[in-house]
């Protein structure tokens, strides 16, 4: 079992570790699930905060996994109830966390499994392409579909990010969780 702890909410630069281990992001609209998936995949239900009001995460906050990589959950886009000074400095805040960190592993990019990929995750997407940033594309909340919809919404999904795989996952019955932690300690090793 992995051992994992709150390591710091980061709200400027000068915030984020400095261990230089491996860090694997979430990054996705808010209301996509990234804090119950960090939780599913710790097996800690309280591990990172979770809240019905989406855009609740204001910082990007750094979680240790059995001291080799950090989990780093970033503040969702596209839907909080903030100012433009407050999601302007978000934005810089995130911009300068992906220039400033050559331990990047992963960006696992959520998107909700019952939606087509919205303007933002496209927007996203071709941002950490342009910036060569590995990426694994996980649909949550997929226990919300049948499994036909599933098969539908997948290849919806994949052509939509140039036919990249897409990993259906749940945060209550915790599918997919094999396959992205798989994908998460290979990309954490390789580092």
């Amino acid at each position: 079992m992995t051992q994992a702890e709150f390591i710091i909410s980061a709200v400027t630069e000068r915030d984020f570790p400095r261990e230089g281990i491996p860090e694997v992001v979430f990054a996705g609209r808010s209301n996509a699930g990234k804090s119950s998936l960090i939780n599913q995949l710790a097996g800690e239900k309280k591990l990172a905060r979770i809240s019905d009001m989406p855009g609740k995460t204001q910082s990007i906050n750094f979680y240790r996994f059995d001291r080799l990589f950090y989990f780093v959950d970033l503040p969702g886009y596209g839907y909080a109830k903030i100012g433009k000074a407050a999601s302007r400095q978000w934005k810089h805040l995130i911009e300068l966390y992906f220039r400033d960190r050559p331990a990047i592993a992963l960006v696992v990019q959520l998107v909700d499994a019952r939606m087509s990929p919205t303007k933002l995750d496209m927007e996203l997407s071709e941002w950490l392409d342009s910036l060569g940033i590995s990426r694994l594309i996980v649909a949550t909340k997929a226990d919300k579909l049948s499994n036909n919809q599933q098969v539908a919404q997948s290849s919806k999904i994949s052509d939509a990010f140039g036919g990249r795989p897409v990993i259906f996952s749940s945060s209550v019955s915790g599918a997919g969780c094999k396959e992205i932690w798989r994908r998460v300690t290979e990309a954490a090793h390789n580092k």
